[in-house]
């Protein structure tokens, strides 16, 4: 039957008279601890603790082979029942609610067909609000073979903290082979991330969903500029199918949709869980190896992912049906006469900062033998970077007003965009440029500190 092609190899238990849902290339397992042992018990004892979530479930009458294959009323009217929930209302009821109290309603609804997806990071969250309900639960992850070794630890970890089992999920290794041969171990780097998460984890996602009615994340709206911003905490999954098939089949839960960032952290701290030793090295927002790294004090958490793209594309994929259509930076587009436009307005207005055009730029390019050097930034006015760093670059065109440098901008997105790629080094929003007195190449400026002290401190090292 189909809901057996799409899931993962495991054994089947029974659950409501039917097949539960499979995913994950480990057996579907539920992370209850019997009384009296502890949670870190040895291996042999973990596995006998673990219960399948059937178990949790009230004994209910046998069901003969033949009317357990053939379909029957009660399934129809089960499913009637959870397709005829309205989540609007639940999210305004459940407006004000704890991450604790969505949480327990999430899985009192769904039981063993609803499940956590855990990355690694601040997930581990929902772990314990998950436990803290003394509800069975299910918990699954992302393995793309790209992760760093600290991540597998916490993995570990967890599994010991909380006696459980995450079912992982794995991309197709014929798919990953194919990308790497095509295109290289880290063809990400020049033409996007979005090809290679596909691969790795949109499509193992979409697997693992396919078992499933219902799913939870640790998606908070605090994380994401532009992108995240009207994350509701409970949903019918914009992007994804569950185990029914079709359109609004599956329900995506957000419990910690409202919470601060600083506020998740006094939680895990106040319950010492377990948590990514990366955070202690100034990672945040913590993905595959090759795509992360630590944010410096100030930086948003985000810019620690794909570092090396446009700032409003932060996201893999895994949650493109949140993205803020209204409330995300206004996209640019080309108006009657050509030309880029944006709502958003003009921004690094002041008499000390030249506003380039692109024959003005292109003519930077070609002279060999310039007056004097210039200091340019290559800007979008609705980049939320370029927006944080106005000030700090104002600042600076003021104070090197009449030394002898100029200090100039270039707005570089829409039609623009691509000739910046391909002759401005522009990787991401805000580049910095110095065009140097004598030689032809501009210089780019490789910091991400964009304070006035750190920008002068280029500047004056090659003048």
């Amino acid at each position: 039957m189909a809901s057996a092609t799409a899931s993962i190899s495991s054994h089947s238990i029974a659950l409501r008279d039917l097949k539960a849902a499979r995913i994950g290339a480990v057996r579907q397992q539920v992370a209850v601890v019997p009384a009296g042992l502890p949670a870190t018990a040895p291996k042999g004892q973990r596995a006998r603790a673990v219960r399948p979530l059937c178990a949790a479930e009230p004994a209910r009458k046998p069901v003969s082979a033949s009317a357990a294959s053939s379909p029957v009323a009660p399934v129809e009217e089960e499913a009637s029942a959870v397709a005829a929930v309205d989540y609007e209302a639940l999210v305004q009821e459940l407006v004000g609610a704890s991450p604790l109290e969505i949480m327990d309603r999430a899985l009192d609804m769904f039981g063993s067909e609803i499940a956590i997806a855990f990355s690694g990071a601040e997930d581990v969250a929902l772990i314990e609000y998950a436990k803290l309900t003394g509800r069975p639960f299910r918990v699954f992850s992302l393995d793309t073979g790209r992760l760093n070794p600290e991540t597998y630890e916490l993995f570990d970890k967890v599994e010991k903290h909380y006696g459980i089992h995450i079912e992982y999920m794995f991309p197709e290794a014929s798919e990953v082979q194919d990308l790497v041969r095509s295109k290289g171990l880290f063809s990400f780097y020049e033409d996007g991330h979005q090809e290679c998460c596909r691969v790795r984890k949109v499509r193992p996602l979409r697997r693992a969903l396919k078992g499933l009615k219902a799913w939870i994340t640790g998606q908070r709206k605090d994380q994401s500029p532009g992108t995240r911003a009207s994350i509701p905490v409970v949903q019918v999954d914009p992007s994804f199918e569950g185990l029914d098939g079709g359109a609004g089949s599956l329900i995506k839960w957000n419990p910690v949709a409202n919470v601060d960032g600083k506020d998740i952290w006094t939680f895990l701290r106040t319950m010492d869980v377990p948590v990514n030793t990366l955070h202690a090295q100034g990672y945040v927002s913590i993905g595959c190896e090759p795509c992360t790294r630590p944010v410096l004090p100030g930086q948003h958490e985000r810019e620690g992912r794909w570092w090396w793209e446009d700032a409003t594309a932060k996201e893999c994929g895994l949650h493109k049906g949140n993205i803020d259509k209204e409330g995300q930076a206004p996209k640019v587009g080309v108006n009657g006469n050509g030309s880029a436009e944006a709502s958003a307005p003009d921004i690094f207005q002041s008499q000390a900062i030249v506003n380039l055009t692109r024959p003005g730029i292109e003519n930077l390019l070609r002279l060999e033998n310039r007056a004097e050097p210039w200091l340019t930034v290559l800007y979008a006015p609705w980049c939320p970077y370029c927006q944080a760093m106005e000030a700090s670059y104002v600042e600076l065109a003021e104070k090197l007003s009449g030394s002898g440098i100029k200090v100039a901008k270039f707005r570089a997105d829409g039609e623009q965009k691509p000739f910046a790629q391909a002759e401005l080094q522009l990787q991401s929003f805000p580049t910095i440029l110095l065009f140097p007195g004598r030689t032809v190449k501009p210089i780019k400026y490789p910091s991400e500190k964009r304070d006035v002290q750190s920008l002068l401190a280029f500047v004056n090292s090659l003048r």
